[in-house]
Order: structure tokens, then sequence, then C-alpha cells
């Protein structure tokens, strides 16, 4: 494959869809990928979708980039994305909104919305890499028609990922089909001694794994306010899997209606905390200290830099933390989580996977987004909140159209199961 071929594709698409931020002209490998721009890069501008990093190049490669180029990646650039991760649409990026290849008057998703359109719009991708917190991988895989694989926590390093939220942040594969999602997170998972987070569980091929006779389970609690032409097409493929010879059966995750506050709370306490260093003094926008005190140049610099949603998720954020709300929100929030976990666990031991829709909508119209309030924007996650504050692996697979638009079933196994997900999402694209 002629590498600077598909750095020429980047461009055009780069130009006709807004998908990437920094093209890489200098290329090298065997074949491409895209990554996204939270993730560190050795001398390629690394934003997180943000001007307080506008000027930022990292002097190192994150974990999952090594990993990559050891295996013959060539990094093509990096993709758009909502600012540190804020949204589900990726209308929230500083320098670009990425257009859905499908249809470019809709959002490809977010947060990893730049990824999942590459992967969509271009003939060279093999995968791209995105980064989930909240559903940012499953989302963009739903709304651009791709397979999104969303790891276990821990399963893959985050060492030079720019943070979130750190006890949610996942590194995950954005891909055309389930064999390359599985090759892709075979390639970038595995321990890290950088990563305190990082797992030492035994190294799997995922592409080497089969389809298997699983028992799937159907949460009643996933489908409630879904679009009933997304259900139908989700239904087609669970039939589908039946008729292939696996089982299914109805399971409750009576927490569900939780999640929503819960994640926003643990989310936003651990983004304002992580958004602290952006100061103005180490890297990043920077302006002139003279005759200021630190919290007026501190202030000064933030208000420049960050964008209204950032600016909001960080006084939310703060506002959880506070003496007083402590006790009141957060730690609340973290008992409703171990709760969300102990849902899982229990349907996990009836069920090898559960099935469900990938998002309840299919990609809107940027025009509707438009009129969306915050916390519209929020409810948007109510599918993919449950699984990512349990840190459990989810893959969001291509089921069919709704109105011309792709629709995702998304496949839920327990920690470290990626290997039945896989199964189950070979059974749907097979079927």
């Amino acid at each position: 494959m002629d590498i600077q071929e598909a750095v020429g594709e980047a461009k055009q698409l780069d130009e006709k869809y807004d998908l990437f931020i920094t093209i890489n002209e200098s290329a090298e490998g065997n074949f491409p990928i895209a990554v996204k721009d939270n993730i560190c890069t050795k001398g390629l501008r690394t934003t997180a979708g943000s001007k307080i990093l506008h000027n930022y190049v990292p002097v190192f490669d994150a974990t999952v980039v090594e990993k990559l180029k050891r295996s013959g990646a060539a990094v093509l650039g990096k993709t758009c994305m909502d600012e540190f991760g804020f949204g589900t649409f990726s209308v929230n990026c500083a320098y670009k909104v990425p257009k859905n290849p499908v249809d470019p008057s809709r959002s490809c998703g977010g947060s990893s919305g730049g990824s999942a359109g590459y992967v969509a719009a271009s003939k060279y991708a093999r995968f791209a890499i995105g980064q989930s917190t909240g559903g940012s991988i499953t989302c963009p895989a739903a709304f651009c028609g791709v397979v999104g694989i969303t790891p276990t926590y821990g399963l893959v390093s985050r060492y030079g990922l720019i943070d979130y939220a750190n006890s949610l942040d996942k590194i995950g594969v954005l891909a055309k089909t389930v064999s390359d999602a599985a090759k892709g997170l075979s390639i970038i998972s595995g321990h890290d001694s950088r990563d305190s987070t990082s797992s030492n569980v035994p190294a799997k091929d995922y592409a080497k794994l089969q389809e298997a006779k699983l028992r799937i389970g159907v949460p009643k609690e996933y489908f409630e306010g879904v679009d009933p032409k997304i259900a139908e097409r989700v239904w087609r493929s669970i039939k589908s899997l039946e008729s292939g010879g696996m089982k299914y059966e109805e399971v409750s995750l009576p927490h569900t209606k939780y999640a929503i506050p819960s994640y926003y709370i643990i989310a936003l306490s651990e983004a304002s905390t992580n958004l602290a260093k952006y100061c103005g003094m180490r890297y990043g926008l920077s302006s002139d200290p003279s005759g200021k005190s630190f919290n007026e140049y501190f202030s000064q610099v933030r208000s420049q830099g960050f964008g209204q949603e950032a600016k909001r998720r960080v006084v939310l954020g703060t506002y959880a933390r506070m003496a007083g709300y402590r006790d009141q929100y957060y730690l609340k929030a973290l008992k409703v989580r171990a709760l969300i976990i102990e849902d899982f666990k229990r349907a996990f031991g009836e069920v090898d996977v559960l099935a469900a829709p990938s998002m309840p909508v299919i990609a809107p119209k940027f025009s509707e987004i438009e009129k969306l309030t915050p916390l519209q924007h929020y409810m948007s996650d109510v599918l993919t909140v449950a699984p990512n504050l349990a840190g459990i692996p989810h893959l969001s697979v291509p089921c069919g159209k709704v109105e011309g638009m792709p629709v995702g079933v998304q496949l839920l196994a327990d920690h470290f199961k990626e290997e039945k997900a896989f199964a189950a999402g070979f059974g749907v694209e097979n079927g």
C-alpha cells in the first residue's frame, strides 16, 4: 500500500468532511491509521480539540501509538473530537465539526467522531483509534455505520492519553469489520508498567477467535425510549443470533435509570480536577503575566482557552466536589456506580453477552442539535454510560439502517471477556 496515497486521501476527506485536525505529511508504515486527537503522538500536534492546547506537540508517543508503529502502522493524522471528550455529537471542537460521511448534514457522533468518520469514508482505512469515557466509541460507531470496540477498563494502557475522567477513560478501536476491530485491539492491548491502572492479564489474539454458541441477555431497560424502528433492527440481529444456534432471554438491569446522574457527577468531578493543570504555565496557551496575580492570570488563560462546554463541566464538577456537597453528590454517585456493577455481574451469571441498541436515535442533523439543551445532550448517552461506569467491554456492530442512516447493536460482555463480545459480533455481521 502506498502510504502517501493514503495521506492524499486523508487531505481530501478533511476538505470534504472536516475529519482531521492535523495531517501527518511524513507518515511512514505498512498500513494507515488515524488517531483521536487526545492521544499523544511524537512530533505531531495533539490538542484534545481545545484551544488551550493549540500549540502542544508531544515529545513522546502514547503506549498505544508505540505498539501500532511497531506493528507497521502509519499515523496519517489526528482526528477531530469534542473538546477533551466533552460531548456526544462532536460539535464542541475548537477547530472543526466533523460531518457524517453517510449524510454530511448530520453528526458523526462523539466524541470520537473524527475517527469513526474516517473509517466510514476511507477506502484505505483498516481501523482508527478512538477513546471512550461514557460512550464516545459506541455512539460514533453507530452513527457512522462502523464497528467500535470499547475494551475493559485497564486492558489498554492509558499512558499518553489526555484524560477526561481517569476512572472511566478507555482507548479502543473503530474499524470497518469485526475482524479488523479484533486485530486492532490485539495490537494495542496488554500490560504497561507506566500506567498504574493497567491490568496484568494474559495477552489474547482476538482476531483468531471464531463464532461461539452463547447465551444472549436482552436488558428490557435498554429498549425504553428507543426509536421503535431502531429497536426493530436490533431485534432482527438478536433473532439472527438465535437462528445461528444462540439462545436469548430477557434480563433486567434495574439501576440503569440512575446511570446518567451517577456518570455525570463522577465524570465531571474528575474532569474539573484534571483540567486544573491547564493554567498557562507549563504548556499550551499562555498570556502576558505582567501586573497580574496568579488567580487573574489563571482565569484569563482558561477563559480564553476553554470552550463553553468545557467551562460548564469544570464548574459543575467543582461544585460536586465542594465541602458540604461531596457527601451529598459525589459519594452517592460512587455508591450507585457499585450497584450498576452488581447489576451487570448478576446478569453475566446467567448469560454470556447482553444485546441492546447502541444509541436510541439515528445520527441527528446539525440543525436539530442546535436546538438541544445541555441536559438533552447529556441524556443522549442513556444507553452507553452504564457499561462505561462498570468498565465492561462493549462492541457496537452495524445492524441495518433507518431512514437511510446506520443503526448499531451493542454487545456487552463481562470484564476481560472481549472474546465473547467479538463472537456475538461475528454472528451479527454474518447473520
